[in-house]
């Protein structure tokens, strides 16, 4: 018991000294519960809170627990990995673009990578929902999809997945990560939808806290995926490929320009292009082993349209 009454007396102390020099006292010090071996105790409330590492990081175990769990109901002609049964070439298609990512992450760091394109409706949204789908079917691998379109967000709608809180409502600070990051029924699949259009997104972008979110989440994923609007005719892709370690470029074939995939790529002049998407092939002019070639059919029935 002399223990804890020194214990409780230098506290005291302490909180009278730093009244006298104006400094700032937690009120409950003194008083704060000890236990029977002479240590204070920590409030249940207070334990059982998750508490961010040292170096930033949100742990996994406390985003799963705080984080949204949704309802989603996904569109299946173009989402294709909620359904048990294989889609044949449509679904081999995303494995081998998975396999290429993999190929060049031997070579490179590579966690955030950015699915863009030149033009508006070129299918990158369709890309990147299914490339973050292909991903978690492989065993313990994470994924957190991004709807960075922070002036059209749709990946929301292929989802089937509420709309908001999202990005734009965090780059507002007007939401923290565990109230825009939601899980549905995809295991291991994590999303931020776009939040409420806005205006002036580009000066959201750059405003640093997208910077901030993407490293305080990095540790709990293998991959961030990043859907981002047209490149050519706004500049917001360009300020989001600083925040990413690459970035794919979904083409579609036969409409495209040319002159416009050409001016795409100079907006990415110092960040890794990871290759082309071509979309939309007409599959009977391609190689059927040639994988782009896929879209092609699926587009004809209704299947590979998107943003």
């Amino acid at each position: 018991m002399s223990r804890i009454h020194d214990a409780l007396k230098k506290a005291e102390q302490e909180k009278l000294q730093g009244v006298i020099s104006g400094g700032q006292v937690e009120p409950a010090a003194a008083s704060q519960p000890v236990s029977s071996a002479g240590i204070p105790e920590i409030p249940d409330m207070l334990a059982a809170a998750p508490v961010s590492g040292s170096n930033g990081h949100i742990s996994l175990e406390a985003l799963s627990a705080r984080c949204r769990l949704a309802q989603w109901k996904p569109n299946l002609k173009t989402m294709l990995f909620f359904q048990n049964q294989d889609h044949s070439i449509y679904s081999e298609a995303f494995r081998t673009l998975r396999s290429r990512l993999y190929k060049i992450r031997e070579k490179m760091p590579l966690q955030s990578v950015l699915i863009t394109s030149a033009l508006p409706g070129e299918g990158k949204t369709f890309v990147s929902a299914n490339l973050a789908q292909v991903i978690v079917r492989q065993h313990g691998k994470r994924v957190l999809l991004v709807d960075a379109d922070l002036r059209l967000s749709q990946v929301h709608a292929a989802l089937g997945a509420p709309s908001g809180p999202g990005l734009s409502d965090y780059l507002r600070d007007e939401a923290d990560e565990y109230a825009i990051v939601q899980r549905g029924s995809l295991e291991n699949l994590y999303f931020i939808p776009g939040g409420k259009p806005v205006s002036n997104a580009a000066e959201l972008i750059a405003n640093g806290r997208l910077k901030k979110l993407i490293h305080r989440l990095s540790s709990c994923f293998d991959w961030i995926i990043l859907d981002s609007p047209p490149s050519v005719p706004i500049s917001d892709s360009s300020l989001l490929a600083g925040y990413c370690d690459g970035v794919v470029l979904v083409v579609e074939a036969s409409r495209t320009p040319v002159e416009m995939v050409q001016q795409a790529r100079r907006e990415f002049q110092d960040k890794p292009i990871l290759g082309v998407v071509l979309n939309r092939v007409d599959a009977k002019s391609a190689n059927t082993s040639y994988y782009y070639g896929v879209y092609g059919q699926s587009a004809k029935s209704g299947g590979a349209k998107g943003r």
